[in-house]
């Protein structure tokens, strides 16, 4: 943060050409580009740098980064509401000043926002100069203290952990062994022995046995042959 009070900077950067190291800066966080642009206007003639962005995570790690002199949050952004990424600042620590923007219909919840963060004001949007002029010694006055970090806690979103440091990779739990299977037998009955007929194969004539009926036959032929023969004999 820049030497001397917020008050003492905002004075010197009316009466004299202040450089950009000297200047007071201003966190601008909000997700709605025409809110955004509207804020930079509206800082820029009072002679802030201006930084941006437009989540809450990432609000909380540039306030860490720049402490700057004022932020001015968005209660319905990103990742981390403004309620509780404003919280988380005044936890870290610093003597930032936080303006809250929110809507119309949102006033009721910008006003106990405002009391649980220690807020300096808030601003209904869409914001002009005129409604940061009107507000401006009360955003230039003391700090309020910050209820809402006793309760920090219970106020995080149930899905959103914390993140645990470091301590090294640790070894992977063994793994269960696989319970023994049963053995594809047990429980099954046998098949049934199939009965396979045997087919005799069909019998042939052996050749002996045509052999002799052979010769018999020649025999016989021979036979007639010769009586022939015979018969014959006679008339000749």
């Amino acid at each position: 943060m820049c030497n001397g009070s917020f008050s003492e900077l905002i004075h010197m950067a009316y009466v004299t050409e202040t450089a950009e190291e000297t200047a007071p800066t201003v966190l601008l966080v909000d997700n709605n580009p025409m809110s955004l642009m509207r804020l930079r206007e509206v800082f820029k003639i009072r002679d802030f740098n201006i930084e941006e962005c437009q989540d809450g995570d990432q609000a909380v790690d540039e306030y860490i980064r720049l402490d700057p002199e004022l932020v001015v949050i968005a209660l319905d952004i990103p990742s981390l509401d403004g309620h509780l990424a404003a919280l988380e600042m005044r936890e870290h620590g610093g003597e930032s000043r936080i303006v809250f923007i929110a809507s119309r219909r949102n006033a009721q919840l910008a006003e106990d926002a405002s009391h649980s963060a220690g807020a300096v004001a808030w601003l209904e949007k869409p914001v002009s100069s005129t409604a940061v002029g009107e507000l401006w010694d009360q955003i230039l006055g003391p700090i309020p203290d910050a209820p809402g970090l006793e309760d920090l806690d219970q106020l995080y979103p149930e899905d959103r952990i914390k993140p645990e440091p470091d301590v090294g990779l640790m070894p992977l739990p063994a793994l269960p062994g696989m319970p023994e299977l049963p053995l594809l037998s047990a429980g099954i009955e046998p098949l049934p022995e199939l009965i396979v007929a045997q087919i005799e194969p069909e019998k042939k004539p052996k050749r002996r046995v045509f052999k002799l009926l052979l010769l018999l036959s020649l025999a016989g032929a021979a036979g007639y042959g010769a009586y022939a023969m015979g018969y014959l004999s006679d008339y000749i």
